[in-house]
């Protein structure tokens, strides 16, 4: 998904006209590729650590697996370039840069300065936080934040994709002659679904559950202190995006949940301010912060209309409402923000990072 996604970003927006690009596979080599300006492409071997290890930049998109078996060998072998990855594999690794260059660029600029050559996007809800809060942390208001995500099947890739319209496809099927009967009730409707949901017949061979009709609030495996991994991601790679260290790190927690969207992330926000700020420069902060960045009025008739997956998939818009003072106090700020993983949180962090390598390569 993620590698699809990349090269229809960098189709749209002319990258392969500065750039001469090879292009491997893990599991079709030697055979067509991807059409890149009326040309097809023919696809490497994705494990020739020779061949691989001769090129100035490498970009991955092959998930953690492959980063575990090639990434070291290939700079046993001599690699000296840089290595872009869409993988967790090396994100906490001491001498790698997680990249969002609309929060980050300077600490990107300072890992280049000191010739770090592995740079690695972010979990994907964490930088869709970090792209809708940005005028906040810039501003250095930021105490803590508390994010209750709501996260699509794309963020477990495709085949989960495929299981969730599965899912709802039967349900669809078992549910049909209810549906078509006016006379049927809605507590049999009900019953009905339920009992599918249960069922045996309902694909769960990723998610391990119901998704369509239902949510599931756990991703990924358990850590210490009662969290996933998920979790957990909040606050290191937060803090190592900002290039904070543990010691003045912004604690950021939350519960992390699948739903049944086909793509886009969601998440509800509660953030700590370290001082009250009215409301108005609040939200000027956040509109200002970055190109990206759309403030939805919270309003009803807004929100519906610009504050949801399906309004946001294939848009690199990353919009925020809801925005309003908590009852805790002056300080507590409540907030909604919805981005396209697959974008944001995935492929155009890598696209950019493969132009600022260019321009520095260039100086």
């Amino acid at each position: 998904m993620v590698g699809s996604v990349l090269l229809d970003r960098m189709r749209e927006q002319g990258d392969f006209k500065t750039i001469k690009p090879t292009f491997f596979s893990t599991s079709a080599a030697g055979k067509s590729g991807p059409e890149i300006d009326g040309v097809k492409q023919g696809l490497g071997d994705a494990y020739d650590i020779d061949t691989l290890r001769k090129h100035d930049v490498l970009i991955s998109c092959q998930g953690g697996s492959y980063t575990t078996d090639v990434y070291a060998r290939l700079r046993a072998a001599g690699f000296h370039g840089y290595f872009i990855d869409a993988a967790s594999t090396l994100r906490m690794e001491r001498d790698s840069v997680l990249i969002l260059d609309p929060v980050n660029l300077d600490v990107i600029q300072r890992g280049l300065a000191d010739g770090i050559k592995t740079y690695v996007g972010p979990n994907c809800t964490v930088s869709l936080m970090l792209m809708g809060m940005d005028g906040l942390f810039k501003a250095g208001l930021v105490e803590w934040v508390s994010s209750m995500t709501y996260q699509a099947a794309s963020g477990a890739g495709a085949s989960t994709m495929r299981e969730l319209v599965a899912q709802l496809a039967t349900v669809a099927d078992a549910s049909r002659t209810l549906l078509a009967d006016p006379a049927a009730s809605a507590l049999a409707l009900d019953a009905r679904v339920s009992e599918t949901l249960r069922s045996s017949t309902l694909p769960t061979e990723n998610f391990g559950a119901a998704l369509a009709g239902s949510v599931i609030p756990w991703i990924d495996k358990a850590v210490a202190d009662g969290q996933t991994k998920e979790e957990w991601k909040g606050h290191v790679e937060a803090n190592k995006i900002l290039g904070r260290s543990e010691a003045n790190s912004i604690p950021v927690d939350g519960i992390c949940v699948r739903v049944g969207a086909m793509r886009c992330h969601s998440q509800g926000l509660t953030v700590k301010l370290n001082r009250d700020v009215p409301l108005d420069e609040i939200v000027a902060l956040l509109a200002a912060a970055n190109p990206w960045v759309k403030i939805v009025a919270n309003d009803k008739e807004s929100t519906l209309r610009e504050l949801s997956p399906a309004a946001v998939t294939g848009t690199l818009s990353v919009p925020v409402g809801r925005i309003h003072k908590l009852k805790m106090g002056p300080q507590y700020l409540g907030a909604f923000t919805v981005g396209d993983q697959l974008l944001w949180g995935a492929a155009e962090p890598l696209r950019r990072m493969l132009q600022i390598l260019r321009e520095h390569l260039k100086a």
